[in-house]
């Protein structure tokens, strides 16, 4: 019988969370990779070597389904990363509109709610758990991402709760494969978030995965209700703007 601890990645098929379930996995957790793309989830898990459930965040009712299928087919979940979420363009407010609005909000607030509810309340009662959000720099900031910079603030006031360890992890810009598709399409310039940031360069995923696994681990035991910016130092960068920008590195 396998005694490995078990882990749930939502949004584990790629991006971030791919390097979440990477990360885990070497840290020698058993890791669940789930997805609304259950194509996509499934290659990811045969790929790395781990396990999948497929299932939707902003479906209530999947959710529900989908911590209880994971104990009936892996065991008790004691390790959760929400990754799942969904981007916007930097538009005016007037040329976004509410349907688009409420998408972002039911899949990065939402859902990161219920799925954290689903699965935390099942450590609680156990006694043991953890959970890691992801957040993002963009909801520290005044950013033209009108739904998701604030569906972001609310997943980090979110990560406050009692019961199971909670801490949030708040990216800067990765080079994931949306921002990368965005990039391709001329829609970003990555050379203005490498620019603001005091490190000169984009955060790698496998970055933002280790500091997960750290967050889950028996290491950071004492740690929750923080909210941890893992940003290239991106922040400390967009306040340089009004010193003429950055420092240029002497080295």
């Amino acid at each position: 019988m396998d005694q490995r601890k078990i882990a749930l990645v939502t949004g584990g098929a790629s991006g971030i969370g791919e390097a979440c379930v990477v990360a885990l996995a070497e840290k020698g957790w058993r890791v669940i990779v789930s997805d609304v793309r259950a194509d996509a989830a499934e290659a990811t898990a045969t790929r790395l070597g781990v396990e999948a459930l497929p299932f939707d965040v902003a479906d209530e009712a999947a959710i529900a389904a989908a911590a209880e299928a994971a104990e009936d087919r892996f065991g008790p979940v004691s390790g959760l990363v929400t990754s799942a979420g969904v981007l916007q363009p930097p538009t005016a407010p007037e040329d976004f509109g509410a349907a688009e609005f409420d998408r972002v909000m039911s899949v990065n607030l939402r859902g990161t709610y219920l799925t954290a509810v689903a699965f935390g309340s099942r450590m609680a009662r156990r006694g043991t758990g953890a959970i890691v959000t992801i957040g993002s720099v963009t909801s520290l900031r005044a950013v033209p991402l009108h739904a998701y910079g604030p569906s972001k603030a609310a997943v980090a006031a979110l990560t406050r709760r009692s019961g199971v360890r909670i801490n949030c992890i708040s990216p800067g810009y990765v080079a994931t494969p949306p921002l990368q598709k965005a990039i391709d399409a001329g829609q970003r310039d990555p050379h203005l978030p490498e620019e603001a940031a005091a490190m000169g360069r984009l955060v790698r995923a496998e970055e933002i995965g280790k500091v997960a696994a750290f967050l889950l681990s028996e290491e950071a035991s004492a740690v929750t209700g923080i909210n941890m910016p893992v940003d290239c130092g991106w922040l400390v960068g967009s306040h340089m703007g009004t010193y003429g920008g950055v420092r240029p590195a002497r080295a």
